[in-house]
């Protein structure tokens, strides 16, 4: 495309250049290239013109070092600025040296940007790379000369370390998306009150750090004969204006954990630390993460960030600036609230999340799923193009504007500069991208207000706006078969929330839920169970207004709430119990697809990521939250048939094993950084296994399995010691961690308990070691151990820790299941334990039977099982390769090991008694159903049972 020619002033100025140049004996480059970019430099950029006029020098010298034809990194840029400073001794040397480098460095960026020779990327770049540098370098001259005059400031503490300065950057330099013009936001802070040492005269740190910061300020932002640095915004500091310039840590902990307003959090995902020492900084921003990332997710901040932009907007329209490309609709700040508004709802949770550019972060959204790819490639082309007409605009006179031009000869040059023949051409492109980021933007921020439910639908029941004839109407015609028990249910809610109080925030966004959960109760399969149970969860979460923000904002997540609910007790039982799990209703596509254990430790991972390793109470909340959340999704599969039924389990076992694993990481590591590593192991080889016995061990927990876990570990490591500060016997070592992963696993918190754990499977039981040596169990299975406990092990199989000593233990399984046995001896003992146990255990009473203990049940079947192996694993090996009921039964059947059709009947029967046990767990019954159920199994199973294990 061929451009216009450059104006008659341009070209002035051009020819004020050259004669300079000429003057001085310095060569022009007369390649086409440079010319090209030249010209749409001249033409895009009055001030590049200007100031090569001006200070023909500058140019020279960006053309003779080659930095016109390269970005400068940060290093780069910070080692030429240090050079400059390097003879300042005073302030005014100070500002006249920053303004000649920022002189310099604008017009190689311009020209780069406008020529073409960088991308957008680049430039915002190299802009936040000035700016950094800039205030660092002042910095350390101004804090040396502000000392030598005022003294040094310390901490109250005795022999605390000096005191620095923290300069945050926010808003596009926090991001490094500093633009042509644009102001820096900064924020100032010391660690610690105290007073100065030294000086003239007493002063405060707040004295001192204030004076420092208005140094600071002067020295970038005062307009003087050379210009300015940047200009400086100092209101985002907490009380803005009102505000002390510099605050103490602790005052700003004070401020933004108890008076901030919710705009401070979303300014506050940019921040950025700019300037100062590295520990006082990390402080600093550990102090920062938790009033900015909530440890839940948070759907309050939609609503904030929606009312923050009506505000916008109704500014912008009372001045008459809907042309403005960055507050207007469909602007730039559309697209960062969009980013921000998932950064501030999930970053508590996915640490991931916590980055400051925007253009990574909807990246991010996409990968998640939390936007669609098509959403994402739309917002990062619009904000590309805005970004790149922004700057476009600047470019012009170096001036902060963000309006679109309205003359013609201004329209003219700014769509040149951006690649378009004619305005019009770069106007309908322009409004195509602000078209698609204003839908996405109202798709994301969508005010559930507006789909009210009005007087004259269910929602009248809740407002008030029915009597009570209308209101039998309304029900009946809704779908409910007993309005009196409903009206009964909503009058014992509206007494609830009195008790335990309402906020007005609350209550309105109660207003919203309300009508919407009774249309989507009344549309439900059984609406009266489903809205006592919904309301029982509600009744937990009162209180806590950012999941009723949660429901409020999202219809679907309700929809969810009230299927599952309605379908499964346990379900809703679950969730009021622990209202977290409110969170896993957001996307269907993750409710409904369980995962498997891949994916299983990569959400763990990023769940614990977030969380520091000195802080327990979070590693093991986040535990609970991560096992929880995830049997919710299996449960959610299960009920609404997304999953077969008899893969339940295998997800259970999986999210079981996860769990174990990681505890296991975590128990080691607290005794490692106590005690130090049993010589000879290290963390991927801790010499110690866990074994997983019973539902755990045969691969069939259901949704309340407790955990029957067994500890061994390496007999080499006996009678070694410990390697640190306090070192023990390596016995004892593994004693503790045994100890310490059981009470990892089953301390309350406020989520509960990770799992039960039976530990009582261990070689004699309660009475014996909690962990031993992998030698000493396998003795004891040898020559002490029950038949019992043999049964046990045929559904042992290790779950978690040192691989090695993992393998050696099937071996050692392998050995003793494939012992020989009389088999009359080995079917009594098996009897006379299943005698025990149904006498013991068996709920089974008039009219009901117990599933697992019952005759006919469960239990009969594992034993038959069990027998079955113990007792063919001599002559046949192969099974001793499983430990779970169905395979085990397909291995007796592949070596006819079985009578006919023994082996298919009990594997079918086992299915069949499994998948009612499973549906009672989750309407929350015990293990019984009634007399007449499952007859035809029970029968077949009790025959079987006569034939094979009572001849």
């Amino acid at each position: 495309m061929t451009l216009q020619p450059t104006s008659i002033t341009a070209d002035r100025h051009w020819q004020q250049w050259l004669d300079w140049a000429a003057g001085q004996g310095i060569a022009v480059p007369a390649d086409a290239a440079f010319t090209t970019a030249r010209e749409r430099v001249w033409e895009g950029s009055e001030f590049a013109a200007l100031t090569s006029a001006r200070n023909p020098e500058t140019l020279a010298a960006l053309i003779a070092d080659g930095d016109l034809g390269r970005s400068l990194g940060n290093d780069a840029m910070a080692a030429q600025l240090a050079a400059a400073l390097a003879d300042v001794d005073d302030e005014a040397g100070l500002q006249r040296a920053l303004r000649l480098f920022r002189r310099r460095q604008m017009l190689r960026i311009v020209w780069r940007d406008l020529s073409g020779w960088a991308d957008l990327d680049e430039t915002l770049e190299d802009l936040s790379a000035l700016a950094d540098c800039c205030i660092r370098e002042a910095l350390a001259r101004l804090t040396p000369w502000t000392e030598a005059e005022l003294g040094k400031p310390e901490a109250e503490a005795d022999g605390a370390e000096p005191q620095s300065l923290v300069v945050l950057g926010m808003g596009k330099l926090g991001a490094r998306e500093l633009n042509l013009s644009s102001d820096i936001d900064l924020i100032f802070a010391y660690p610690s009150a105290g007073d100065v040492k030294g000086g003239p005269r007493p002063l405060s740190n707040e004295q001192f750090f204030t004076r420092l910061c208005q140094r600071l300020v002067k020295a970038l932002d005062a307009q003087t004969v050379d210009g300015f640095v940047f200009r400086v915004d100092t209101r985002l500091r907490p009380f803005g204006d009102a505000g002390p310039l510099a605050m103490s840590f602790d005052a700003m902990e004070g401020y933004y954990h108890s008076q901030a307003r919710e705009w401070e959090r979303y300014a506050m995902t940019k921040a950025r630390v700019i300037a100062g020492a590295p520990g006082p900084a990390a402080e600093l921003m550990a102090m920062l993460k938790p009033f900015v990332y909530r440890r839940y997710l948070d759907f309050g901040a939609i609503e904030s960030l929606r009312n923050l932009k009506a505000i916008i907007d109704r500014e912008l329209k009372r001045k008459g600036m809907a042309d403005n490309i960055k507050l207007g609709p469909g602007g730039i700040r559309e697209i960062e609230f969009i980013g921000q508004s998932f950064q501030l709802i999930r970053g508590g949770r996915e640490p991931d999340l916590r980055i400051r550019p925007i253009q990574p972060v909807l990246a991010l959204l996409g990968q998640k799923g939390l936007l669609d790819q098509t959403a994402v490639d739309e917002l990062i082309g619009a904000y590309r193009f805005l970004r790149l007409t922004e700057n476009r605009l600047q470019a012009w006179q170096d001036r902060q504007t963000h309006v679109l031009p309205q003359t013609a000869e201004a329209r003219q040059r700014l769509a040149h500069s951006m690649g378009f023949l004619d305005w019009a051409g770069f106007k309908t492109a322009l409004d195509d991208h602000r078209a698609r980021v204003q839908a996405h933007f109202d798709g994301v921020f969508a005010d559930p207000e507006r789909d009210r439910t009005g007087d004259g639908t269910l929602g009248a029941l809740w407002s008030g706006g029915a009597d009570e004839e209308h209101a039998v109407a309304l029900l009946l015609q809704a779908g409910f078969s007993d309005p009196a028990a409903v009206r009964a249910q909503l009058a014992d809610f509206r007494d609830a929330i009195k008790r335990k109080g309402l906020s007005t925030r609350g209550g309105e966004r109660l207003a919203v839920v309300m009508p919407r959960l009774l249309q989507e109760v009344a549309a439900s399969d059984a609406p009266e169970p489903a809205l006592g149970r919904v309301l029982r969860v509600l009744e937990a979460v009162i209180g806590r207004t950012a999941y009723l923000a949660l429901l409020a904002e999202h219809p679907d997540a309700l929809h969810q709430l009230v299927v599952l609910c309605g379908k499964s007790p346990w379900f809703a039982e679950r969730t009021a119990r622990q209202p977290l799990l409110l969170d896993e209703l957001l996307d269907p596509r993750r409710l409904f697809a369980p995962l498997r254990r891949e994916d299983l430790e990569h959400e763990l991972d990023m769940l614990l990521a977030a969380v520091d390793d000195n802080d327990e109470e979070q590693r093991l909340e986040r535990l609970r939250q991560f096992a929880q959340g995830n049997k919710l999704r299996v449960a959610a599969a299960d009920v609404t048939e997304r999953i077969p039924l008899m893969v339940v389990s295998d997800y259970l076992t999986e999210i079981a094993e996860v769990s174990t694993a990681r505890s296991l990481a975590i128990a080691w590591q607290d005794l490692v950084s106590r005690h130090g590593c049993p010589a000879g192991y290290d963390d991927a080889h801790p010499g110690f296994t866990v074994l997983g016995y019973g539902k755990l061990g045969g691969i069939e927990l259901g949704y309340n399995s407790d955990l029957d876990l067994v500890f061994v570990y390496d007999e080499a490591a006996v009678g070694g010691s410990t390697a640190g500060p306090r070192a023990i016997v390596s016995e004892q070592f593994y004693v503790r961690l045994s100890q310490r992963l059981i009470h990892i696993m089953t301390v309350p918190t406020y989520s509960g308990m990770l799992y039960e754990v039976d530990a009582r499977l261990r070689p004699d039981g309660n009475k014996g070691m909690i962990a031993r040596s992998l030698a000493s169990f396998a003795e004891y299975q040898a020559k002490d151990a029950w038949t019992w406990e043999h049964q046990a092990l045929v559904r042992a199989r290790p779950v978690a820790g040192d691989a090695a000593l993992a393998e050696r233990f099937r071996g050692v399984r392998a050995d003793i299941l494939r012992r020989p046995r009389d088999p009359d001896a080995l079917r009594e003992d098996v009897r006379n334990m299943r005698e025990k146990m149904r006498e013991n255990l068996d709920k089974t009473r008039s009219g009901l039977f117990d599933l697992k203990q019952g005759r006919g049940g469960i239990a009969d079947i594992e034993f038959m099982v069990q027998y079955s192996v113990l007792r063919w694993a001599a002559a046949q090996p192969d099974l001793t390769v499983w430990t779970d009921n169905i395979r085990l039964l397909e291995s007796l059947q592949r070596l006819h090991l079985l009578p006919g059709e023994t082996a298919v009947d009990l594997t079918a029967a086992y299915k069949a008694l499994r998948a009612a046990y499973h549906r009672n767990a989750l309407q929350d019954t015990p293990g019984l159903v009634a007399d007449d159920q499952l007859q035809a199994e029970r029968g077949r199973v009790a025959d079987l049972w006569q034939e094979l294990m009572e001849p």
